[in-house]
């Protein structure tokens, strides 16, 4: 049964000029928990492209039943996943979405109302909230986390990055007002599994870039992470939560430098062989 706010959303996407339709981009690799939440509040869009990495899970089925077109792609980083699903994607404008983001009612009203008005430019950011352990952070540095998801095909895509990727864009962007919603750590077992995953994405990056880690990484930089999340950008006022993501982040710091450190000396071991 058709809800106010459905019908609200096809009154608007039946204005939107024929032109202006809209590909939703997801990469998935075992996300059965997170897909549905996702797909639901992507509806309003004309088509959702899903990449899909060797899900051991029930993640592409979900999506087909969901009426995902799925992809199958083996990993080579976010950023070149993220540029595949553009690649394939057959609308003007793109909506990049991870599987554990919900794009909010006023986010997709927000963004059909711009393109029924004419967007003056070729893509826009947005306002991300994360929740942490139940509890959405607007402090630590997270919030409003803005970044760029909405924007023309044929003027901008993802880099390369394996990590940290970004969409480049061949012209300024706007900013849109609502928020994306992130639900990235449920548990703190799934902070660890993450923080593991970029912290070793992101030595190897920093490695590749020539960059050498040294006392001062490991033993420095953490501290100053830990002052930044908690007094400089007032993490404090996310309670407990706010405590746990500053010392973690910290950690977070000085594992990726450790790591980096190791790649060094691996490197140096086998020119000494």
């Amino acid at each position: 049964m058709e809800t106010e706010i459905d019908s609200e959303k096809n009154e608007l996407r039946g204005k939107k000029p024929q032109a202006e339709t809209i590909s939703a981009v997801i990469i998935t690799k075992n996300e059965e928990a997170n897909i549905r939440r996702c797909l639901d509040s992507l509806k309003w869009v004309d088509e959702v492209i899903v990449v899909d990495s060797g899900s051991q899970d029930d993640t592409r089925q979900l999506a087909t039943e969901l009426g995902a077109t799925v992809y199958d792609a083996p990993w080579t980083g976010y950023g070149p996943a993220k540029a595949f699903g553009v690649d394939k994607a057959t609308s003007r404008w793109i909506l990049s979405v991870d599987a554990d983001e919900v794009v909010t009612p006023e986010l997709a009203d927000e963004i059909l109302q711009l393109l029924v008005g004419g967007a003056p430019f070729n893509g826009y950011d947005m306002p991300r909230l994360t929740n942490f352990l139940g509890r959405w952070i607007r402090h630590c540095g997270w919030y409003p986390d803005r970044v760029i998801r909405l924007f023309q095909k044929a003027h901008g895509n993802f880099d390369d990055a394996p990590v940290h990727e970004r969409v480049v864009l061949d012209g300024p962007h706007g900013h849109l007002k609502s928020d994306l919603l992130h639900y990235s750590y449920p548990t703190l077992e799934h902070y660890l599994v993450k923080s593991n995953r970029y912290t070793t994405l992101g030595a190897h990056k920093a490695f590749d870039q020539g960059r050498r880690a040294g006392w001062f990484d490991i033993v420095i930089r953490p501290s100053v992470s830990f002052f930044s999340h908690y007094i400089v950008r007032q993490g404090f006022r996310d309670g407990l939560e706010g405590l746990l993501i500053s010392v973690m982040s910290a950690v977070a710091v000085m594992v990726k430098y450790a790591k980096l450190r190791v790649l060094q000396n691996e490197k140096k071991q086998k020119e000494n062989q």
